[in-house]
């Protein structure tokens, strides 16, 4: 499998050199570097979008999570992804009537300017902070624990964790924002082959959909129905998931900026067609992976089962291709939201252009040490601890919707966003109870969050409405 290694390995590097090259311009301003000049066309714009949100964690986590709580899994996501896709098409357009009026730099700088207090801005900083950086970590994590396991004596998994930390802090310092867009769309492209090379013969191995099925039923018959063997999958758990992966592309910023930097609102809508496409092509086959594991390796670790099933159970060549395809994942991903961090923080900085890049890039370095110490800290649960992250981020999404919504949005709306946030990483602490009203703790907040929500905006458009009128 060497040989094949460093000939896909060759291609995949090549491919992120001629990338970063095509990227680099020597007098280009800060807007051309973080936000890669806003032409981005249709193509582009889903590939990149589809690969930060299907990445490492889906290429590993998800087939572990169908192998361990069952079918649930693709409500869990596959459901939520494609609620998203609609959510996207009105979204987009008021992200991008807002921007157009008011500026945008970043998210955070986005609705300080709309809220017209800095706090705001430093409120959508601090979510960001809190939760892009163990996501980023998760992913870290993920191919450290395939690339050790698959090669247990070559470098220890802080190694691997370091050489992509590298990679990722070389790469996006030449080329900048279009550069990570250039190398999600090899990523999106080579997971979506990769994915499905071996989810087809995974599925082959498991004797076929009926066989497999039939087999999972007189071992596990729990995999195949709701909530799962181990009763993850209640309602409260797959609404609460539904909304927090609805609200991603509102309260993760990676996701909002690539919103923005579209060349036009037809590209948006194109983007969201497609990345609903998309969503269906890749998880399918993790469903495939996880049947196969559910029969050959149901007491396995997560790091035995994904070496065997993703390497060693594999012809050479598409074993090789799997580690790339992985590596290329979560390069692309790391890449994505340290950088979408370092993005947040220019929106709030002032001087000149050449000062606030300069103190970008070095934050930029700041947040991947960080996230290196994270990775080796984070458990092998890669799909519930994404969850956390999608879920944390989401308790600002108020902000981000007023600061779209209205011209002169209501600040009650910062300090029930803060007093959410606040609560959420208390309970991860176990500051204050984790859930209430036999909920847990995000589901519950979602039940005050989102009447509260509802409640004071229209309270404010009405209030505004008599004021105008007045």
């Amino acid at each position: 499998m060497t040989g094949w290694l460093i000939l896909f390995f060759t291609l995949f590097l090549a491919s992120l050199g001629y990338a970063s090259y095509r990227s680099y311009s020597k007098n280009r301003s800060s807007d051309d570097f973080m936000l890669a000049g806003s032409n981005i066309g249709a193509i582009l714009g889903f590939l990149t979008f589809s690969a930060a949100l299907f990445s490492a964690f889906t290429f590993m986590g998800m087939p572990d999570f169908f192998r361990v709580h069952g079918v649930g899994a693709w409500i869990f996501l596959g459901l939520s992804d494609a609620l998203m896709v609609f959510f996207l098409l009105w979204f987009g357009y008021k992200l991008r009537k807002r921007a157009t009026e008011v500026g945008y730099k970043g998210v955070a700088g986005f609705v300080q300017n709309c809220f017209q207090t800095q706090w705001a801005g430093y409120l959508l900083f601090l979510s960001s902070f809190l939760f892009l950086i163990p996501y980023v970590a998760i992913q870290i994590r993920g191919i450290s624990i395939f690339l050790d396991a698959a090669f247990p004596d070559l470098i220890p998994g802080w190694g691997w964790a370091s050489l992509l930390v590298v990679l990722m802090l070389v790469y996006s310092e030449i080329g900048g924002l279009k550069a990570i867009m250039y190398s999600d769309a090899i990523q999106g492209l080579i997971m979506l082959v990769v994915i499905w090379i071996i989810g087809y013969t995974c599925l082959q191995m498991a004797g076929g959909l009926e066989a497999g099925i039939a087999k999972v039923t007189e071992s596990n018959a729990g995999l195949l129905s709701l909530p799962g063997p181990k009763g993850l999958f209640s309602s409260p758990f797959l609404i609460a998931s539904a909304i927090a992966i609805v609200m991603i592309p509102v309260s993760q910023p990676q996701f909002t900026t690539r919103l923005v930097v579209m060349k036009d609102l037809k590209s948006v809508h194109k983007m969201a067609y497609a990345v609903g496409f998309f969503a269906i092509l890749v998880i399918l086959p993790t469903a495939f992976i996880g049947l196969y594991g559910a029969v050959k390796y149901p007491d396995s670790t997560t790091a035995e089962f994904l070496s065997a099933a993703l390497l060693f159970d594999q012809a050479s060549p598409v074993a090789a291709l799997a580690v790339v395809g992985l590596f290329a994942a979560c390069l692309s991903t790391t890449n994505a939201q340290i950088f979408a961090l370092g993005t947040e923080l220019r929106s709030l900085l002032t001087g000149s252009d050449k000062k606030v890049m300069r103190i970008t890039q070095v934050a930029i370095f700041v947040f991947s040490i960080i996230v290196l110490v994270f990775s080796t800290y984070m458990s092998d649960e890669l799909v519930l601890l994404a969850r956390v992250s999608f879920a944390g981020t989401s308790m600002i999404a108020p902000v981000v919707l007023g600061a779209v919504m209205f011209k002169h949005p209501p600040k009650s709306l910062l300090f029930l966003s803060a007093f959410a946030l606040v609560y959420f990483v208390f309970s991860l602490a176990e500051l204050v109870p984790a859930g209430f009203a036999g909920l847990p703790t995000d589901a519950a907040m979602y039940l005050i969050l989102i009447p509260a929500t509802v409640i004071l905006m229209l309270i404010h458009h009405f209030s505004s409405k008599s004021s105008h009128e007045a």
